[in-house]
């Protein structure tokens, strides 16, 4: 191919997707901007925290029916998800728990939606599966004391719910999707909306 053909040909291909290069640099840019944008202003939209009006209590963690994360439970995993539980109601409590006034939740026992079934093969023991007959279950103790140290609610519940495959979950990804609805419904039951 002569020389200038070929020169020509590089430039002609070149320049098109230096061009495009360019145009996805910015678009990026733009989009990160956007991005940072909208978060700030979500942020600021977004109620307070609820992190100094809400003790989350595991009591007796280790003797929990069934918080593991594969057929052989782990501290580590048990741990990471109490942590998991533990944010979901601190973050949900915002709704419910008006600011100077305090919310405390013992969880006395727990056993996650679903479970291990060995008997599948030595593929499957680390795999939770999710059937009806595995309903998520958690009891827990809750007070909730006003900002003069009244207190205005209190008591002892068993949760469960035994239509939870049947119920509409934002998050189909997550693994503890039953139990934060569950805890949520509680909440709801339970606890004054914020207004």
């Amino acid at each position: 191919m002569p020389e200038a053909v070929r020169d020509r040909w590089n430039l002609a291909v070149s320049i098109p997707v230096q061009d495009d290069i360019m145009k996805l640099k910015t678009l990026g840019l733009l989009f990160c901007l956007l991005s940072a944008f909208a978060s700030g202003q979500a942020l600021r939209a977004a109620p307070p925290s609820a992190a100094g009006r809400v003790d989350v209590i595991f009591f007796e963690r280790e003797k929990f029916t069934d918080v593991k994360d594969g057929f052989l439970e782990t501290p580590k995993g048990r741990d990471a998800i109490l942590d998991q539980l533990k944010e979901h109601i601190v973050s949900e409590a915002k709704w419910y728990v008006p600011e100077g006034w305090k919310l405390t939740v013992t969880i006395t026992d727990i056993d996650l939606a679903g479970d291990y079934e060995p008997a599948r093969g030595a593929a499957f023991q680390d795999i939770r599966v999710i059937r009806e007959i595995y309903p998520p279950k958690i009891d827990l103790a809750f007070k909730l004391v006003d900002p003069d140290g009244n207190e205005t609610r209190h008591g002892t519940r068993q949760l469960t719910d035994l239509d939870f495959m049947n119920r509409l979950t934002l998050d189909h990804q997550d693994p503890l999707r039953f139990e934060k609805q569950l805890l949520d419904d509680w909440m709801r039951r339970d606890l004054p909306r914020v207004k």
